[in-house]
């Protein structure tokens, strides 16, 4: 008998919406289904957010309807969680379990390191957002809407996020700038672009391919349309001398083909980010000998050794509060060692990316925020900007940065994340610099503006330090990683992060969740039900390592028939080309997830 299709989770129909006078959305309709893994992408300002909470219900549309299945839950992830009325972290996200449910907020506070104890008051966003995050994790809702997670967390956490994601039997939809983060775990793919959603029955992985495809079938087919309402508009002018009464039919039809010119939406442009490097620094850009820096009675780093030359790009990586920024400013001389040298080169131009965006004033508008820079101003012109050495209007530069003329005086407080990070890049890229000291640039960005200043920096001629939780970002862009360990210690791994993966010690291959995991302390004793020896997380993983173990192995034996096939590679070149990373993937996460079984027994055992 054929199995009965099961009934969609959610679905949105003949939905439309309109923000500040413009259809956002105009007839969509879009279904999640029992078990998707859907990555939600579109450019910054396309309506991504928006679509979601529609899907959570926090918006209601204009027009259309939202069904959702008998019984199910949908759970979505604030961005700006509403803490009043509780005392703690812990107490908010906790606020719809079950007393006997309260490990899994443990858990979770664990994994995405914060304390559920800590007061909202004196928690930072990034613990706020965290403590969303464990408070969507701990409901376990059938359906989970994640709207930007990665967010503020660490390397250790996303890989924590990544394997709970993975083992999950939830739908989830993922906002997310990081690939790597939506290659792990999409096997669905839905794109809002110019108010039109598409869906592609894949992951990420092939996103980029997919939707160049469609844009230049969409330049062709404007092509095609220009030629031929410059043809019909020929034949219109000199048909006037040629017959005394036109066919009025088609000059009817050259109306409508203007109107459907005219109907279409342009696509946005890239931000016309560039980059000029200033006259080359010396060949030594910075040498640390024997540094040492605490804080408060916490090692930062100890008898730490560097030497930085010019051209270099070295990625700063590390859990949250480690250490990486206090680094950077020993290297750019914002701070001082406690004890240890350090030697700057000469000629250093310095260009900083400030994760906080202090640089920028959130009460002042767009326009003073440049002219107000004291690099950016033109002496007697209140509405020029100076960019690399060339007087430009304001307008017209934020325009570069596909900033619209209305946004010039609007305060930069209104700003989305991804608005605000194409502000302060604006600003830094006005001026020369041959030494970019980039804090987490990558935060909010779309896919296409990181596209863009990877290929910026790639061919920047000076010399960039770089603190990211990106791992294709970090792997697109470093020619050096410094890993932070944790008491002081930093290692160096020639390459970026697939680099550092490949090179580390092998006691360390558990997982990447596990990078700097020691660097932090423990929060407060062992959980109840804990094995001897492990933590609640390194319990509960124990006990569910022999069935990813399994998982893996069934994955490899189906694998490795299908690429028994003598002829696949004739046949099916791109189908035994993925079949073969495939089974590479996983026979890797095999090695590991054994090995990390094997640690945590040994552990247990004493």
């Amino acid at each position: 008998m054929r199995a009965m299709a099961q009934a969609p989770l959610l679905q949105l129909s003949q939905i439309s919406l309109t923000f500040g006078g413009n259809p956002l959305f105009d007839g969509l309709d879009m279904v999640i289904q029992p078990g998707d893994r859907v990555a939600l992408v579109g450019r910054n300002g396309s309506g991504k957010s928006t679509l979601m909470k529609v899907m959570a219900g926090l918006v209601e549309a204009d027009q259309g309807a939202r069904s959702l299945a008998p019984g199910v839950r949908v759970g979505y992830m604030e961005q700006d969680p509403d803490f009043a009325g509780f005392a703690t972290l812990g107490d908010f996200a906790a606020q719809n379990l079950d007393p006997s449910e309260i490990y899994r907020i443990e858990m979770a506070a664990e994994g995405l390191d914060f304390d559920p104890s800590l007061a909202p008051e004196q928690a930072s966003g990034g613990e706020r957002r965290r403590a969303a995050l464990a408070k969507l994790l701990a409901e376990a809702p059938e359906l989970m809407l994640l709207d930007e997670p990665t967010n503020h967390l660490d390397i250790s956490a996303i890989g924590w996020l990544e394997a709970r994601l993975r083992e999950t039997r939830a739908a989830f939809v993922l906002i997310s700038h990081d690939r790597a983060f939506l290659r792990a775990l999409s096997r669905a793919t839905l794109w809002v672009d110019r108010g039109q959603v598409r869906r592609r029955e894949s992951g990420f992985d092939g996103f980029e391919e997919w939707r160049d495809t469609i844009w230049a079938a969409e330049d062709e087919a404007r092509h095609k349309l220009n030629r031929k309402i410059k043809a019909e508009a020929r034949w219109a002018v000199e048909g006037i001398s040629a017959r005394r009464k036109r066919n009025q039919g088609r000059v009817r039809a050259l109306q409508a083909l203007r109107a459907e010119r005219a109907s279409q939406i342009k696509r946005q442009g890239t931000a016309a980010m560039a980059l000029d490097a200033a006259p080359p620094s010396g060949k030594l850009v910075a040498e640390l000998e024997n540094v040492h820096k605490s804080f408060g009675g916490r090692v930062i780093l100890r008898d730490f050794s560097l030497r930085v030359m010019r051209g270099e790009r070295v990625a700063f990586v590390g859990p949250n509060g480690i250490g990486k920024t206090t680094l950077l400013r020993l290297i750019t001389g914002a701070q001082e060692a406690d004890s240890g040298t350090i030697r700057r080169g000469t000629g250093l131009e310095v260009a900083i990316f400030d994760q906080s965006r202090a640089q920028l004033d959130p009460n002042a508008t767009l326009w003073e925020n440049l002219t107000g820079d004291p690099l950016m101003r033109v002496p007697g012109q209140a509405d020029q900007v100076m960019v690399r050495g060339q007087p430009k209007h304001v307008v017209g530069y934020l325009k570069e940065f596909l900033f619209d003329e209305s946004q010039a005086r609007a305060p930069v407080r209104a700003l989305s994340g991804g608005e605000k990070a194409r502000l302060l890049l604006a600003r830094i890229m006005a001026q020369p610099a041959n030494l970019l000291v980039l804090d987490e640039p990558t935060n909010d960005l779309d896919v296409e503006t990181l596209d863009l200043l990877q290929d910026i920096l790639s061919e920047f001629d000076g010399t960039v330090l770089l603190v990211s939780h990106d791992r294709d970002f970090i792997d697109r862009i470093a020619s050096t990683t410094l890993v932070f360990e944790g008491e002081g210690q930093v290692t160096a791994y020639a390459g970026g992060w697939s680099d550092y993966m490949a090179q580390r010690p092998a006691v360390e291959k558990p997982g990447a969740a596990s990078v700097g995991a020691s660097a932090a302390a423990p929060k407060g004793k062992p959980k109840a039900g804990a094995k001897a020896g492990l933590s609640f997380t390194e319990s509960h993983r124990l006990e569910k390592l022999p069935a990813e173990i399994a998982r893996l192995e069934a994955e490899i034996a189906k694998l490795a028939e299908l690429l028994s096939d003598a002829n696949l590679f004739t046949r099916e070149p791109v189908k035994f080309r993925k079949a073969t990373e495939a089974m590479a993937a996983r026979q890797t996460a095999l090695e590991a997830a054994e090995e990390e079984w094997l640690a945590l027994a040994e552990k247990a055992e004493g």
